[in-house]
């Protein structure tokens, strides 16, 4: 009955290797696949605004866009949010537009924060983060630059200072 015992336990010891290593190695070597790169055309959505309409990406088609994956508990999406709002006053009278997607916070939370930072551009809720996904976010907070063709021309992750946003958007005007 021991030696049944000892090679039932090496037997499972032995799966549960085999299964983590596959599961390490799929997270390390995956490719991504199916998330968006430079050059692709990014998920499309339709969330809620604060405003209460429903914003879809394809509302933006013709325009210069930036989305920016945000949440009030991410101290770089709070550093960068007066920032982008120079920007998005910068360019008011260009096709252009900024999307700030909250990840999942309340209703409250979000409008607080708005109305504290005195935030004009279109700000909408993922409240299930399904988007986030969609768009294969790994940290917070992450910018999309999307060109007037529907294409995304760079992905910035981490906070970024006025000069970053500037350099991104005057170059995503120029495309």
């Amino acid at each position: 009955m021991k030696s049944n015992r000892r090679a039932l336990q090496i037997v499972i010891f032995l799966g549960v290797l085999v299964l983590g290593g596959y599961a390490i190695g799929n997270a390390l070597f995956a490719s991504s696949d199916g998330l968006p790169q430079k050059g692709d055309k990014p998920p499309s959505f339709a969330l809620l605004g604060t405003d209460g309409k429903t914003h879809k990406l394809s509302d933006y088609k013709g325009k210069a866009l930036v989305i920016n994956f945000w949440g009030t508990f991410c101290p770089g999406c709070v550093y960068e949010t007066p920032d982008l709002q120079k920007q998005y006053e910068k360019q008011a009278d260009k096709p252009f537009e900024i999307i700030g997607i909250n990840l999942g916070e309340d209703k409250m939370t979000v409008n607080n924060f708005v109305k504290q930072y005195g935030v004009s551009y279109t700000i909408v809720q993922d409240e299930n983060r399904k988007v986030e996904r969609q768009y294969g976010l790994k940290s917070y907070p992450t910018t999309f630059f999307i060109r007037p063709d529907g294409t995304i021309m760079d992905i910035f992750v981490g906070p970024m200072t006025e000069k970053d946003i500037d350099e991104r958007v005057t170059k995503l005007l120029q495309s």
